[in-house]
């Protein structure tokens, strides 16, 4: 597949490409004569991904020669991807996705405008707009980004009758729930998790339960986010307990 036409353009006409490119995507914005799509599609993706932003041009037709503007009405400046007849016009491209979106001329010819956006990050999440300026469609994609990682159990107290179990989920986005199971799948009752959210954004949520020495052979700590369906769980054994305080 080929993302980027080769031909070269004069810069002083790309400049005024681009300018005249950002007057008609800002009248037709602000003059409400845009005509929405269908409701906005949901894309979930994991921290590190790459993915598809999906658009396609109704009824299908070659699009290379089109202008199309890719774009998060929340940023300022607000463009994603800007392609112009032909051309990936990026001059005024959002910093934070530089080196990351690319349109698929071959695709292109097709009708399908889906913008491939790699390494996604948790900052990433937001709606997108796929903007057809000639025809006034507009079509919205809601990304979700979300991290995980697997908890870790240990046991950190044990008696003559009963071990207390320590579950640590770090790193999760948007915040997990966490659960605890016997060897059966019977859950069992907790105490209130305690969580932490880090500069970098990301919760780390931690849990305990007390369970008896005869309650199961095994015990699971799962951490589920239902938003980004998404779930982890660490399993420990007894007998691994037994060994690691005697």
């Amino acid at each position: 597949m080929h993302f980027q036409n080769s031909r070269m353009i004069n810069p002083f006409h790309k400049a005024l490409a681009f300018q005249h490119i950002v007057l008609i995507l800002l009248t037709h914005s602000c003059g409400g004569q845009s005509q929405v799509g269908d409701p906005p599609s949901l894309i979930v993706a994991l921290v590190g991904d790459d993915i598809i932003l999906p658009c396609h041009q109704e009824p299908a037709a070659d699009a290379v020669s089109m202008i199309l503007e890719w774009g998060r009405p929340d940023l300022k400046p607000r463009f994603v991807h800007v392609w112009h007849e032909g051309q990936n016009l990026l001059d005024n491209q959002n910093p934070s996705y530089k080196g990351r979106t690319s349109l698929s001329t071959d695709k292109l010819k097709h009708g399908d405008l889906s913008l491939k956006l790699s390494k996604v990050r948790l900052s990433d999440s937001g709606t997108y707009r796929c903007f057809i300026p000639k025809q006034s469609k507009e079509y919205t994609v809601q990304l979700l980004v979300g991290s995980v990682s697997s908890p870790v159990v240990a046991g950190i107290n044990i008696s003559s009758t009963a071990v207390v179990l320590q579950c640590e989920c770090k790193g999760w986005y948007p915040e997990p729930e966490v659960l605890w199971l016997d060897g059966e799948g019977n859950l069992l009752s907790a105490g209130p998790s305690d969580t932490v959210r880090g500069p970098d954004d990301l919760y780390t949520v931690s849990s305990r339960v007390t369970v008896e020495k005869r309650h199961s052979n095994s015990f699971t700590c799962r951490a589920q986010q239902k938003n980004t369906n998404q779930t982890r769980e660490t399993e420990i054994g007894m007998i691994y307990l037994f060994l690691y305080f005697n």
